[in-house]
């Protein structure tokens, strides 16, 4: 295994982790904030797109976790 391979493995894993603590707790705060909910109690689009932003992130972050094993598996 080269060095090269190790520091792919070790960023991609180091990447995957922050995603994985630092969007759950973002969340938190879009879901508190006001632009959330409209009059009705509706989710706005200001939701949505944040919504639509942490699932993204947290499908990279664990394709990178596997990304990082299998780095360091073969």
């Amino acid at each position: 295994m080269t060095p090269a391979i190790v520091f792919a493995a070790v960023v991609l894993f180091a990447s995957a982790i922050f995603n994985l603590v630092t969007w759950p707790r973002f969340y938190v705060r879009v879901n508190k904030d006001p632009r959330s909910r409209d009059a009705q109690g509706k989710r706005t689009p200001f939701y949505k797109a944040h919504l639509v932003l942490l699932i993204i992130a947290e499908v990279l972050a664990v394709a990178a976790l596997f990304a990082a094993v299998a780095l360091l598996a073969f």
